[in-house]
């Protein structure tokens, strides 16, 4: 090969997608990870001051998780337009827009009139929140080396888990200490300051290809993107997984206020310092997939998580705390996995990557709004053995289909 030819060949890096260790390697994962964390901190904001916001608004606390349920409801019902819309427009465009308008929501919920303002602003939040996840794993996909798509994705969902502790942890003492205005103010702010890291880091889109527009051709995408058994199996898990967390995890401060615990909400809202092992949990089982394969790793997840949830019984508060641990260990074990799947299956199968990325969301968060609204009501009818036995029963489903996943003939090629 003559030395032009040589001048002229891309970088491996740019044929193959970029190598870990490589420069921009370490771009891409650490601005993701602080987009993760600011999405996922302005979406659970209001869970660890759900009791301050029921008795400021003098609303039940089945009526405080809409703060919740109708953020991410929307969040779901805006990524059918804004995955396929990414196939169309790119990604790294729609996660910059997606961040400062959600803190622009952020600002307007901290200053919020009234309660029915603060939903509103909620839903708006939603809409603003669902660039990120609608792109992100497709933008892990086509950016990064392939050896390193499961890990990268686990890095990825660990800032997540980051971002759902920081949402609940700072709001919680904030709260407690001067309301849940500087609460919210000052979720807005750490969400700003990601926001400019990912500005300043997340490089452009290099392999990604723009498909044609159309209505019809986004339907029949999206036929595609149904049709596939294994792909609505990956929905389902991460509907049901992430409805088994947040039902319990929307009740436990009513349950630590209570006997025989009886903590303030700044003391109850150090349970979600548990949330940094989701973090671990991500990462590590992202190499462990990528090590022995996803199908193996799934299954284990669930497991974890079902035996986190029977420990939550206990009236020890070490106890609990351990169940709450194990729980977000097998949650964001399956979570992380599942996720960064799902991209992979859908380019195997033909199917467009953010269409698939954006359906599995889409399922994930209306698992989230329906199963943590009806984790209030199990806590209204049966206390706490009522959430968890509807969280056993979400996990339960979980891992049966991560065991026919691990058995099926479709997912050979991904």
């Amino acid at each position: 090969m003559s030395s032009s030819s040589h001048a002229l060949a891309a970088p491996p890096d740019l044929e193959q997608g970029y190598l870990p260790g490589s420069p921009g390697y370490r771009r891409v994962v650490i601005a993701l990870f602080a987009a993760g964390l600011a999405t996922f901190e302005l979406l659970y904001s209001t869970q660890a001051i759900l009791p301050e916001l029921a008795t400021r608004f003098a609303v039940s606390s089945t009526e405080t998780t809409l703060t919740l349920s109708l953020a991410t409801m929307s969040l779901g019902v805006a990524l059918l337009v804004v995955g396929p819309l990414s196939d169309v427009i790119g990604r790294t465009r729609l996660i910059h827009l997606s961040m400062l308008l959600s803190v622009i929501c952020a600002v307007g919920c901290a200053l919020a009139p009234t309660w029915t303002t603060l939903l509103v602003l909620r839903c708006l939040m939603g809409v603003s929140l669902a660039g990120l996840p609608a792109v992100a794993t497709a933008y892990l996909r086509e950016e990064l080396h392939r050896s390193s798509h499961a890990r990268a994705a686990g890095l990825y969902i660990g800032g997540t888990a980051l971002g759902g502790m920081a949402g609940r942890l700072v709001t919680g003492y904030a709260a407690e200490l001067a309301g849940w205005r500087l609460s919210l103010g000052a979720a807005a702010l750490l969400a700003l300051v990601c926001t400019l890291v990912v500005r300043r880091l997340l490089p452009d889109s290099r392999h990604f290809s723009p498909v044609p527009t159309g209505v019809h051709t986004m339907l029949a995408m999206a036929r595609r993107a149904v049709a596939d058994r294994a792909l609505v199996g990956l929905y389902v898990i991460g509907g049901c997984s992430v409805g088994a967390l947040v039902a319990m995890l929307n009740v436990v401060g009513f349950r630590l206020e209570g006997p025989p615990f009886g903590l303030g909400l700044g003391a109850a809202s150090l349970v979600f310092l548990v949330y940094p092992l989701g973090t671990v949990s991500a990462a590590t089982f992202g190499r462990l997939a990528d090590r022995i394969g996803r199908r193996a790793v799934l299954p284990i997840g669930a497991v974890v998580a079902v035996a986190g949830a029977v420990l939550t019984l206990s009236s020890s508060l070490p106890v609990l705390v351990a169940g709450l641990s194990l729980l977000v260990v097998g949650f964001f074990a399956v979570h992380g996995v599942a996720s960064g799947w799902v991209p992979a299956r859908a380019h195997a199968g033909g199917v467009s990557a953010g269409q698939a990325a954006s359906l599995y969301t889409f399922t994930y968060y209306l698992g989230s709004s329906i199963f943590g609204s009806l984790g209030a009501n199990a806590w209204t009818a049966a206390g706490w053995p009522g959430v968890v036995a509807l969280t056993v029963t979400l996990l339960v489903i979980t891992g049966a289909l991560a065991l026919r996943l691990r058995v099926s003939r479709s997912l050979l090629a991904s």
